[in-house]
């Protein structure tokens, strides 16, 4: 019989995108999630497809060398009925000489960009048709594929949704930030992918790099790894932490990853100055968003960066409270890393779930700048010598911080301090703008019977803690807000807990402060040589901390931190409080006029009134949100703003999908910085 002969072909990318739900990607290309079945359509002229006559076979490829052996390529016939394992096809149905055939990867396929090729074959002829690309990735809808999350839910929060919060500030004054994280936006997909063929595991070995890609352990391991670039490895941010951001952006100004993906790709893979750990997160987040991972950024309040690995951090303070560095280990305000979900088959049963990954470059890993996937569960139980680097995240949430005391003749006095690290570990709710506290999922609750388990098969001392209500106790409290451009009072807090008169010294002393626990100088100072307390008795002492005196020094993560010291003359005991003030930024108002509708011109209308004594020069609002703006809007003021004045712009937006979005809006001057706020818009769909 005459040969077969294809004609066309449609890969219905519009149809497989809705039903893999990637549809947001664009219909430009086929994006698949693997294990769920596509449908492609074939057309042959001359004559149709004649089953048993006829026989049709495909070829899928991903990766520079593909090869059977291992899973990088595959050749599967067309069939009846779908094979168990493997790459299987089958015919749908036959409608003249068209054919539809529902193809279908396994579920533990290698992830990434794949072509397709098609062969008939009639007696001895046969021809091969290249038919296109696709691009597969994870899928959390799958039960059998490793990263496969229960939960509807869950899954439009963690792989869907391309907007989320983050949480920055003070243990004491949580704030949020918006971010956009972006992932199905245009180009993000092929720099994720991008991203995976720079790392240098791939360039060492790219036949064993793509082996490893059906495995969500090694991409999170490389992706953490590749967000940095202080391996030399092309990553894509570089981290700075001294307030020096001028060649570049400053960190606390991006509102978003895909302006940071975009800059690193246009400029050849150079990192981007400047990223902080909620920068590397949330890019990390974006990355395996697209790749199919369900991920969340994570904050821990007073998070220990613990380099000796003994779990304990020992901070000196002068007999003034003024810190003497002599010592590399550092309580950070907060750090932000990511959880992954995940099935961690590499390991014994029972850490499978949430994995946290750390991007931020801070201790080597097997030689390289990356942290993670560290099973949350098993930093909770204390198991520190499973893979990867849980020593480094259990010290993170649960070290014992020491405070010295230094006195003139270099005698060191050790004080009581309650266990401060670890607190309000936060994520975005599921499907709502409000705080998840995940702090049970990392530890037991403290002074547990459990806790004290896991602190002896950890070897962590427990000896300092729960010291608290003998002899004097001091808190340091902060009556109202703080907030920027106004002074403000914090408050020493003394309680005597015992039946006799105490006499004491009072030292106060307040410092503007970055949130990785650096000092600057002094803004607000109060040395009492004499105060007496009764038995039973609380008094609280004033420090008023004026703006004059903050004004200069305060960085851009607005801290103070306010260190108490409270010598007692007749032991000559110690105790010491710490508390870090977060100074508020004005609110950035966002009004929305008309009704939004998709594809119908809308109206913002953003204002921010500046709240300092002095004029705010060079004014810039930057704008984004996926679906409501193309890339970034970004609005300079002519003018400059008076205090007490109003910063006002209108901005046109026209909404290209319909559903919830997020309005972002960051807003930058000469004295007010990485001001953000946000307005969650429902777009209605548009009349058909």
């Amino acid at each position: 019989s005459a040969d077969l002969v294809l004609e066309t072909w449609d890969l219905q990318c519009e149809r497989n995108g809705r039903e893999h739900r990637t549809a947001a990607m664009g219909c430009q290309q086929l994006v698949l999630r693997r294990g769920q079945p596509f449908t492609i359509t074939l057309h042959f002229s001359g004559r149709s497809y004649e089953e048993g006559v006829d026989k049709l076979a495909f070829n899928v490829e991903t990766g520079p060398c593909p090869i059977e052996t291992s899973g990088t390529r595959s050749h599967f016939p067309v069939t009846d009925f779908p094979e168990e394992s493997g790459w299987s096809a089958v015919v749908q149905q036959q409608d003249g000489d068209s054919l539809s055939i529902s193809l279908c990867s396994p579920p533990s396929a290698r992830i990434g960009r794949y072509s397709l090729t098609l062969e008939t074959s009639t007696g001895y002829q046969g021809a091969s048709y290249h038919i296109g690309d696709f691009v597969l990735l994870f899928n959390a809808w799958h039960p059998e594929d490793t990263v496969f999350l229960r939960d509807e839910d869950e899954r439009c929060e963690y792989v869907l949704a391309q907007q989320g919060l983050i949480f920055q500030g003070a243990r004491d004054y949580i704030t949020t930030t918006p971010w956009n994280f972006g992932q199905f936006e245009d180009e993000i997909l092929s720099i994720c992918l991008n991203l995976l063929d720079t790392n240098p595991k791939f360039l060492r070995d790219q036949n064993k790099d793509c082996s490893r890609r059906n495995d969500p352990v090694y991409i999170g391991r490389v992706v953490s790894a590749m967000v940095n670039c202080n391996d030399d490895d092309q990553g894509v941010l570089l981290g700075r932490w001294d307030n020096h951001y001028e060649d570049g952006m400053s960190p606390m100004a991006w509102i978003g990853s895909v302006d940071i993906l975009k800059r690193w790709r246009k400029f050849g893979c150079q990192p981007v100055k400047y990223g902080q750990c909620w920068v590397f997160a949330a890019v990390a987040c974006t990355v395996m968003r697209c790749l199919g991972i369900p991920s969340r950024v994570v904050t821990n309040y007073n998070s220990a960066h613990d380099t000796n690995g003994n779990l304990v951090i020992d901070r000196y303070l002068s007999e003034l409270g003024e810190e003497e560095r002599r010592s590399r280990d550092m309580i950070w305000n907060f750090h932000c890393w990511v959880e992954s979900w995940m099935a961690r088959p590499d390991l014994a049963p029972g850490y499978d779930g949430w994995q946290a990954l750390d991007p931020t470059p801070q201790e080597k890993s097997e030689g390289v700048f990356c942290c993670g996937p560290a099973p949350v569960r098993a930093i909770k139980e204390g198991d520190l010598q499973l893979k990867y680097d849980i020593p480094f995240v259990f010290a993170e949430v649960n070290a014992d911080v020491v405070y010295w005391v230094v006195q003139p003749d270099g005698m060191q006095k050790k004080s009581t301090h309650s266990s401060v690290v670890g607190k309000n570990i936060s994520t975005k709710s599921v499907g709502r703008d409000s705080r998840e506290d995940i702090t049970h999922t990392y530890k037991y609750p403290e002074g547990s019977e459990k806790e004290r388990e896991v602190f002896v098969k950890a070897e962590r001392n427990t000896s300092s803690l729960r010291e608290e209500d003998e002899g004097l106790h001091l808190r340091i409290k902060l009556s109202g807000g703080a907030n920027n451009g106004c002074d403000f009072d914090v408050f020493a807090v003394i309680n005597n807990n015992t039946d006799t008169e105490r006499v004491c010294r009072l030292m106060l002393c307040a410092r503007t402060a970055s949130y990785t626990g650096t000092v600057g100088p002094q803004c607000g100072m109060k040395d009492l040589l004499n105060v007496t307390l009764a038995p039973r008795d609380e008094i609280s002492v004033p420090l008023r901390i004026l703006y004059e005196k903050y004004r200069e020094s305060l960085t851009q993560d607005n801290l103070i931190k306010v260190v108490a010291l409270l010598t007692e003359y007749q032991t000559g005991d110690v105790v010491v409080a710490v508390r870090d003030v977060y100074i508020q930024n004005p609110e950035i108002k966002i009004r929305i006029l008309g009704e939004p509708m998709q594809k119908r011109k809308l109206v913002a209308e953003i204002s921010l009134v500046n709240p300092l004594t002095t004029p705010l020069s060079n004014c810039v609002f930057v704008v984004e949100g996926t679906g409501l703006t193309e890339g970034q809007q970004i609005k300079e003021l002519e003018e400059p703003v008076e205090p007490q004045a109003e910063a006002k712009f209108r901005l046109d937006l026209v909404p290209r999908q319909a559903g919830l979005c997020k309005l972002m809006v960051d807003f930058e001057s000469d004295k007010l910085t990485g001001v953000k706020g946000y307005r969650n818009v429902i777009i209605a769909p548009q009349p058909k």
